[in-house]
């Protein structure tokens, strides 16, 4: 029981420890799209990611089968290259509130797809009235007092399409954490999802700005996607998968707006409205109640 308890709290310290680097990395990404595209950023940041996750772990293990190493190249491309893609094009289609809001609906997703696919991890009234006290919530935060929301179908779509894939991702990783080592199953994802960026990289054509890498902002905000935000957050996400289930790790997404407005407070000088705290408040406490 004591140590039941002890791999809780570690997991839900994980799972938000992780939320506040990938709610930070809005922050680094938008200094980085001033240089790069988003898909040159991806390839950037996965390509380091691997090579980091190789030198701290150099055990090689050989394919315990092909059924599994098509499976976890699937959850690169479902949660790092098509998450990313449909993402980042979203947002030349619809605005950033949009984005947010959508996107903040992938613990649902997950939870409808956990309860259809697994047999432990199923739905209940705490997790539904969470989830709806949380989206309000995010909805306060991203106005954060300034309301506009205009719907545009192709990239509400394409959010809608990028939710679904990290849904996807979710609850197939479930299976893979249990029987791999965390820092060889990461740093698999992190080369499947380098390379099958890549071809798209090649696609769009032109030259990576390789001059704008010397700028110190953009050298840190390249690290910090790397390191904490590829690297460390997808073992730290695996552990939490691992340690508290699917459910209760996504319900944590529900804070990434709220971050992401501290961070822009914090770094870019961004204001912070009585609505943005309000949503705040609306969003813990309905991560707390999802999670009971």
């Amino acid at each position: 029981m004591e140590n039941e308890k002890k791999t809780q709290i570690m997991g839900h310290t994980l799972a938000c420890l992780t939320i506040i680097v990938w709610g930070s990395t809005f922050i680094a990404s938008k200094i980085m799209l001033d240089y790069f595209t988003p898909a040159q950023i991806m390839v950037m940041r996965f390509g380091m990611a691997y090579a980091v996750l190789a030198l701290l772990s150099r055990k090689f293990e050989k394919p315990k089968s092909l059924k599994d190493e098509l499976g976890i190249a699937g959850l690169a491309v479902m949660g790092s290259t098509l998450y990313f893609l449909c993402e980042n094009v979203a947002l030349t289609y619809t605005l950033t509130s949009n984005v947010s809001i959508i996107l903040a609906a992938a613990p649902i997703f997950t939870a409808v797809l956990a309860h259809i696919m697994t047999k432990d991890e199923k739905l209940k009234k705490s997790t539904w009235s969470g989830a709806l006290i949380a989206l309000a919530g995010v909805m306060l935060v991203v106005f954060n007092g300034t309301f506009v929301l205009k719907l545009n179908p192709l990239g509400d779509l394409l959010t809608v399409l990028a939710a679904l894939c990290w849904a996807v991702y979710s609850v197939n990783l479930k299976a893979y954490v249990k029987r791999y080592d965390n820092l060889v199953l990461t740093r698999k994802i992190m080369l499947y999802g380098f390379l099958t960026t890549l071809p798209v990289v090649i696609f769009q054509g032109g030259a990576f700005n390789l001059p704008a890498l010397a700028r110190p902002d953009v050298l840190v905000s390249l690290l910090f996607l790397g390191l904490l935000g590829s690297a460390a957050g997808y073992v730290t996400w695996n552990v939490a998968v691992k340690s508290i289930g699917i459910i209760k790790t996504n319900n944590y997404i529900y804070l990434n707006p709220f971050v992401t407005m501290v961070a822009a407070w914090l770094i870019l000088g961004e204001k912070v409205s009585y609505m943005g705290f309000a949503g705040a408040v609306l969003i813990i406490g309905g991560v707390f109640l999802a999670d009971r």
